[in-house]
């Protein structure tokens, strides 16, 4: 029987499987994912990371964040040394050459087809202020209001059946109960969360737990939405 229980390192695998097919197709950026999306939340912030266990250990779905995006700021630097520094994670994100403009997230032309830029989520994966504090325009307003921030995301077969409302509840519960207050977490106003453009059939979903599209956070195809607690 299925249930929800804390993120274990385990986990990262299985996570892989949930990547949208603009990241699947390509072996480097599958390798990348984990250190923009999954692995700062797990090492900074271990007691708001769940996933959906299947009942034989595989993780089917998860849900991770911060309950506030400023104290990620505050310790991102930690993560950069101990995980993006270690040898595996100079394996597969390999520093980046030049930290001062950041590249394009799409490359190639319409004949080859587009394809995620690689330097460009290394950039990414090494800079909070890329990953969480901006991005689109008006982006730091959101954060600044909205602090606290979560990624969900199941298998297609476990979708529909309840998991993923009682995964954001959990996650919620977390981040309002006495472990965020006794670290000095400040969620701000809430919640927020970002829906990419080819993901976006899940916006009916999150409007369904409580989350509504930010003012003008429909940029560039995507959608930022937030929850007020």
């Amino acid at each position: 029987m299925a249930f929800i229980r804390p993120f274990e390192p385990k986990d990262t695998e299985d996570c892989k499987a949930t990547l949208p097919p603009s990241l699947a197709s390509s072996p480097a950026c599958v390798a990348m994912a984990p250190y923009l999306w999954t692995l700062q939340f797990t090492h900074l912030f271990p007691e708001h990371c769940f996933v959906l266990d299947d009942g034989s250990g595989r993780a089917v779905g998860y849900v991770i964040g911060t309950p506030d995006v400023f104290a990620l700021e505050e310790m991102y630097p930690r993560y950069v040394e101990e995980v993006l520094g270690s040898e595996q994670g100079r394996r597969d994100v390999p520093p980046p050459k030049q930290m001062e403009r950041l590249e394009e997230w799409w490359v190639g032309g319409v004949e080859g087809g587009k394809r995620v830029n690689e330097r460009c989520l290394a950039q990414t994966a090494y800079s909070v202020r890329w990953l969480v504090l901006e991005g689109v325009e008006g982006k730091r307003e959101l954060v600044e209001g909205w602090r606290g921030m979560l990624h969900i995301d199941l298998l297609e077969g476990w979708q529909r059946r309840g998991f993923g409302r009682e995964m954001i509840r959990r996650f919620v519960e977390g981040v309002e109960g006495v472990k965020g207050r006794e670290k000095g977490y400040d969620y701000g106003r809430g919640i927020q969360l970002g829906v990419a453009g080819e993901n976006r059939g899940v916006v009916r979903f999150y409007k369904g737990v409580g989350f509504r599209v930010y003012p003008g956070g429909e940029k560039e195809g995507n959608v930022w939405m937030v929850r007020d607690l």
